[in-house]
């Protein structure tokens, strides 16, 4: 417990002032256990015998109460009250464009503060998968694991772009399932997608930037590229996708969702792919590929990504385990160049050092060993589904 002692005089009455006033403005609780005499004399500096003293008058006026090998605790009738715990307002402000983004919620939109969604029997919400399909079991006995013998990875600081293991299951993962080409070295793991946008945009954005997204498009992503110092230019998207032919002659980024525009749904067709491509080599620039949903296609055949379409190293490529798992996992990673890489890697250390590390060797069982590919199909049979019965329902 901090108490500041200033002098040499009256240490008990500073010592009973400042205990006092912790159990006056609340941080002191009733019921709340006290250091033992002995503990806090040797914190502090001085004899027990003046802790006691202290220990002694608090006790006298009923704000303290002793209990015979428990210890001193706060008296529950203490009167106290909740509103001094707080630091000061003060007078600082945070740059402009955080005092505006700190008014949006996920998704963009308003949200008074202190306000929670109502829950509702039937959630639209984007983004969220079905909570009741994951495999906790497993997902119990794999993170146990981690956890059942002493690791020298547990007590140290990791990999900022992650464990090797996860690494290799994810780069394997999506070569097999999305035709992706990479390998371990251009895999970055990361804090869920908005990381790794977070990450793209440190490294790549100078203030003033031209950023082109797509309109309507996914706001979050759009937002971390602001907070980095971007000019956001929205450009439309129709049935196949970004509009090409309208991205600003000043813009060198472009992000997009080819596999599943957010949040129309359609497909970047190949033909806008290349065309796509094609800006990127006549202009220089970079596409950000968010692979959104790509594990969920209900109808359309899969289209290659732009990362494996890619010849000249121009596509950095985003997913997330969210959209498949639990958002609450927080992992993510991001696919680029080598070029990028130890760039991305140096930012990914400053803005975290690294992710947790028995989760990333938990997920790393879990892909290798072929869970999750089973569990994918599992959730996208029941999506399917579900999907069906919602356009039938508004047809």
């Amino acid at each position: 417990m901090h108490i500041r002692l200033t002098g040499k005089g009256d240490i008990a009455g500073q010592i009973y002032r400042q205990m006092v006033a912790a159990i006056v403005n609340g941080r002191l609780r009733p019921g709340e256990r006290v250091p033992a005499t002995r503990e806090l004399a040797k914190e502090l500096r001085v004899a027990r015998n003046t802790v006691a003293v202290a220990y002694e008058r608090l006790e006298a006026e009923g704000l303290l109460t002793g209990r015979v090998g428990a210890g001193s605790f706060v008296t529950t009738e203490a009167l106290h009250s909740t509103g001094g715990t707080r630091a000061p307002a003060g007078a600082l402000e945070a740059r402009a464009i955080w005092q505006r983004l700190s008014r949006f919620s996920f998704g963009g939109r308003p949200m008074p503060a202190g306000a929670r969604r109502a829950a509702t029997p039937y959630d639209f919400s984007v983004g969220t998968p079905d909570a009741t399909f994951f495999p906790y079991t497993t997902w119990r006995r794999l993170l146990s694991g981690e956890f059942r013998k002493p690791s020298a990875a547990l007590a140290a600081y990791g990999e900022p772009a992650g464990i090797a293991s996860l690494r290799e299951a994810i780069a394997h993962h999506l070569a097999l399932s999305r035709g992706v080409l990479a390998d371990a070295d251009d895999v970055i793991v990361t804090s869920g997608a908005q990381q790794a946008f977070d990450l793209i945009g440190r490294v790549l954005i100078t203030p003033g930037a031209v950023v082109a997204v797509e309109d309507p498009g996914y706001p979050m992503a759009g937002l971390a590229f602001q907070s980095c110092g971007a000019d956001g230019r929205p450009v439309p998207v129709d049935e196949e996708g970004l509009v090409v032919d309208r991205i600003p002659n000043a813009a060198r980024i472009v992000y997009v969702t080819p596999s599943h525009q957010f949040p129309r749904g359609s497909v970047m067709s190949l033909r806008r792919r290349a065309a796509l491509l094609a800006w990127a080599e006549r202009r220089e620039g970079v596409i950000i590929e968010d692979d959104y949903d790509s594990e969920f296609r209900f109808g359309a055949r899969p289209l290659d990504p732009l990362q494996c379409l890619d010849r000249r190293g121009r596509v950095i490529y985003v997913g997330t385990f969210s959209k498949v798992l639990l958002p609450s996992l927080r992992v993510g990673f991001l696919i680029a160049p080598s070029s990028l890489q130890p760039a991305l890697r140096a930012a990914r250390r400053l803005a975290g050092w690294h992710s947790e590390i028995a989760t990333q060797s938990a997920l790393a069982k879990l892909i290798a060993g072929g869970l999750f590919a089973r569990h994918t199909r599992k959730v996208s049979r029941e999506y399917a589904d579900r999907h069906a019965r919602v356009v039938a329902g508004l047809e």
